[in-house]
């Protein structure tokens, strides 16, 4: 007999995942739950499926796996991370408005600013996405001259250009880059443009999902790499617009990257297991 999962859709500034709480539901082939429920059309459609879980660790409240919508499993997802700082408060599943979230790259703390009119809401929150590194080998071999790698967590390299790329140009360029021999482990791509003081436009290709709405890593990757190549001021917050939202980057003097930006639900419902 099939059995039935409730999930819900959820999105960071249209960057959108399936979240299913696993406390209370098995996943037991979340990879190829992945492919069959991402597709549009045919499943639910979204960038990937997300696991909401308890902790290997008394260091964290909870833990998060991400899968890709091609199956693969991802290291990080900054845009995932915020909906679940909403999702566990504003489903009751905790009251800590600062939550230790494990992750395959870490415990990122997810900081929630409530909203001043009704505090059992969630407007924005901030992610401590820990230290970026910019050569990590088992990522990256170095021999690309035409952009900066960043690895979050997970690896990027971001070119910066002079216009934002057409979605025929990214498809091209964002598959080929993803699958360049200077990425061992696949990269998640971005082209930035500069429209304003430390404001760029940015579009995104993922690694295993393609083109999507806004990559949370990716936009820390993008003001990273602005600001090592002096593009930015590392003093003042860095703003990166993407297709689905803009999110707000600082580098502080921890040395930590931490990101601000929007959660929201979408729908919920109930879907069989493949």
């Amino acid at each position: 007999m099939t059995k039935a999962v409730a999930f819900t859709k959820m999105h960071g500034a249209g960057n959108d995942y399936i979240y299913v709480n696993t406390l209370l539901y098995s996943i037991p082939d979340p990879s190829e739950a992945s492919r069959q429920w991402s597709r549009p059309h045919f499943g639910i459609g979204s960038d990937g499926l997300v696991l909401i879980c308890r902790p290997t660790t008394a260091d964290a409240d909870y833990r998060m796996r991400i899968f890709n919508a091609d199956g693969s499993e991802a290291m990080m997802c900054g845009n995932a991370s915020r909906c679940i700082g909403k999702y566990l408060y504003e489903k009751g599943l905790t009251t800590k408005t600062s939550i230790r979230l494990e992750t395959a790259s870490g415990i990122k703390v997810l900081n929630l600013h409530l909203n001043t009119d009704d505090s059992r809401r969630v407007d924005s929150v901030t992610v401590d996405m820990l230290e970026p590194r910019l050569d990590v080998a088992e990522q990256y071999d170095g021999t690309r001259t035409d952009g900066t790698f960043v690895s979050m967590g997970n690896p990027h390299f971001v070119i910066f250009a002079d216009e934002v790329p057409t979605t025929p140009v990214l498809t091209e360029r964002g598959s080929a880059l993803e699958q360049d021999k200077a990425f061992p482990q696949r990269c998640n791509i971005e082209f930035a443009v500069a429209t304003a003081p430390n404001t760029f436009r940015t579009r995104v290709w993922e690694r295993g999902s393609g083109i999507t709405m806004a990559c949370g890593t990716g936009a820390c990757a993008t003001a990273v790499a602005a600001i090592t190549t002096g593009r930015a001021d590392r003093s003042k917050p860095v703003e990166i617009v993407m297709d689905g939202g803009t999110l707000t980057i600082e580098w502080r003097s921890d040395n930590h990257i931490y990101m601000t930006g929007p959660a929201a639900f979408a729908f919920e419902g109930t879907v069989d297991l493949p």
